[in-house]
C-alpha cells in the first residue's frame, strides 16, 4: 500500500461527524451556517468531517450541488481535519463522477454507500466498488447500511475488496456487534473498521474499531470527541463518563428518519435555520417535546 494510503488510514479514527447540510427555509444550501458548523465541530475536537453523507441529505442534492459542497468543505476546512466526501450512488458511473470530483477538490477519502434500490448481488457489489476504485486513485471507504439501502455488503465481499489498494476502510452501520467484531477479525490491518451506529459504537471500539461516524456528534461534538479519544487511549472509564450523559441521544435522534430529528435539534440550539428538502419534512409537532427534553437532559439546552 502506498504511503499516502497508509497515512489516511492512520487518520481515520475517533469521533467523525456525519455533518448535516444547513439549509434556508426555501431549501437553498446555507453556506454561512455551514462554515459556522465546521468551525464549531473542529473547535469542539471532532477528528474528521463527513461531507454530504446520508445525514447531509446527499439523496436530495443535485450532482452539481453535491460536488460544490465537497469542494466548499475542503477549501474551508483547509487541512485542519480530514474531510471524507460522500460520493456513493446506485449508478456506478455517477459514483465514479462524484468520486473524481471529490479527488479533484482535494478530499482525503471518499465514502461510498452500497448502491441502493437496485438490490445487486454480491458479485455486482464487488464489481461496482472495484470499478470506482480503479477509475479514481484516491482512498475510498465502503459504507454498509442495509437498513437504508436494502442491500448488505457481505463479509466475504468486504474481504475481497480489502485486497484493492485504495479501499482503505469500511463504515459498518448494521448496528450488529457480532458483524462488527467479525469484520475487525477478518480484515485485520488491511482495512480500518469504523462504526456507523452511535448506540453500539463505544462497545465496538473495545473490539478493535477505530472510531465512529456519528449523527449524535452533530449536537454533542465535545462529548463524543472526549469519549472516543479516551476509548482509543484505552481509558474506558473516562470514555464512559463522557458518553453516559448523551447516550440517550442515540435513540432520540432517530425518532423519525435521520436527519429530521437532528436538524430540529440543531435549530433549537440556534446552529441552523429551519430548512430541509422534500421528501423529508420538518420534525412533526408531536415529537418536539421529546427532542427538547433530550437536549435539556444532555445539557445542550437550558432547563
Amino acid at each position: 500500500m502506498s504511503t499516502a494510503f497508509n497515512d489516511i488510514k492512520s487518520r481515520l479514527q475517533g469521533s467523525m461527524v456525519a455533518l448535516v447540510t444547513p439549509m434556508h427555509p426555501n431549501g437553498d444550501v446555507d453556506y454561512k451556517r455551514l462554515a459556522d458548523l465546521i468551525d464549531w465541530q473542529i473547535d469542539q475536537g471532532t477528528h474528521c468531517l463527513v461531507a454530504v453523507g446520508t445525514t447531509g441529505e446527499s439523496a436530495t442534492l443535485s450532482m452539481q450541488e453535491h460536488s460544490d459542497l465537497i469542494r466548499y468543505f475542503v477549501d474551508y476546512v483547509a487541512g485542519r481535519v480530514p474531510v471524507i466526501a460522500g460520493t456513493g450512488a446506485n449508478n456506478t458511473a455517477e459514483a465514479i463522477k462524484l468520486t473524481q470530483d471529490a479527488k479533484d477538490a482535494g478530499a482525503d477519502c471518499a465514502l461510498l454507500v452500497a448502491p441502493y434500490y437496485n438490490k445487486p448481488p454480491q458479485e455486482g457489489l464487488y464489481q461496482h466498488y472495484r470499478a470506482i476504485a480503479e477509475a479514481v486513485d484516491m482512498p475510498q471507504m465502503l459504507y454498509n447500511v442495509p437498513g437504508r439501502t436494502i442491500v448488505d455488503i457481505a463479509q466475504e465481499t468486504a474481504e475481497r475488496l480489502a485486497d484493492i489498494d485504495n479501499i482503505v476502510a469500511i463504515k459498518d452501520a448494521t448496528g450488529s456487534l457480532e458483524r462488527g467484531r467479525a469484520l475487525i477479525e477478518a480484515l485485520g490491518d488491511r482495512m480500518v473498521v469504523l462504526s456507523g451506529d452511535d448506540a453500539s459504537s463505544l462497545e465496538l471500539i473495545g473490539h478493535g474499531s477505530k472510531g465512529n461516524i456519528s449523527v449524535t456528534a452533530n449536537v454533542a461534538p465535545k462529548a463524543m470527541s472526549q469519549c472516543f479519544s479516551a476509548a482509543l487511549a484505552g481509558d474506558l472509564a473516562t470514555a464512559k463518563q463522557a458518553h453516559d450523559p448523551i447516550a440517550h441521544l442515540h435513540k432520540d435522534l432517530f425518532i423519525q428518519s435521520s436527519p429530521i430529528p437532528v436538524k430540529y435539534a440543531l435549530y433549537k440550539m440556534n446552529k441552523i435555520d429551519r430548512g430541509i428538502r422534500l421528501p423529508l419534512i420538518w420534525l412533526e409537532d408531536q415529537y418536539h417535546d421529546q427532542i427538547d427534553s433530550a437536549l435539556i437532559r444532555a445539557g445542550l439546552l437550558p432547563d
